[in-house]
Order: C-alpha cells, then structure tokens, then sequence
C-alpha cells in the first residue's frame, strides 16, 4: 500500500495494489474509489483530507510481518 498526500490540493490517495483502475466512483462527499478490470478496489481519493480531519495525524499497525510482531507509526501532514 502507498499513501501519498498532496498538499496543494490537499488530497490523499491510497493505493492498495500495483493494478491500473478502470473505473472510479465517488461514494461520498469528497471520497472516490477507484476499481480494476475484475471490480476490485485498487485506490482511495480524499479530497479536502486536511479540512476534513483526515489528513492531520494518521497512523498504522504493522501485525504478523517478518520484522517486528508490532510496529506502531505515526505520520502527521
């Protein structure tokens, strides 16, 4: 997974696969998925994640990976 923020237009975008999307659906109010050939979903768009609370403090847990059993990280925009 790759997360990457852009701050000028404050938009974040999770990639969730190396796959290309061929179709994208906005779900919500600011909030796209986009989906691949098989209907599988391979991106998130956030727009205004910084206005929305979003994009301000953010963190993940990595569980059952070959490096430590827990790995807390935080990221703040």
């Amino acid at each position: 997974m790759n997360v990457t923020y852009f701050s000028d237009t404050d938009t974040m975008y999770l990639e969730l696969g190396t796959k290309e999307p061929v179709e994208t659906k906005e779900i919500a109010d600011n909030l796209y998925i986009d989906f691949d050939n098989e209907g599988r979903i391979v991106a998130l768009t956030i727009e205004h994640a910084k206005g929305s609370g979003v994009a301000t403090d953010f963190s993940y847990q990595l569980v059952g990976s070959e490096g430590p059993a827990e790995s807390d990280n935080k990221k703040t925009a």
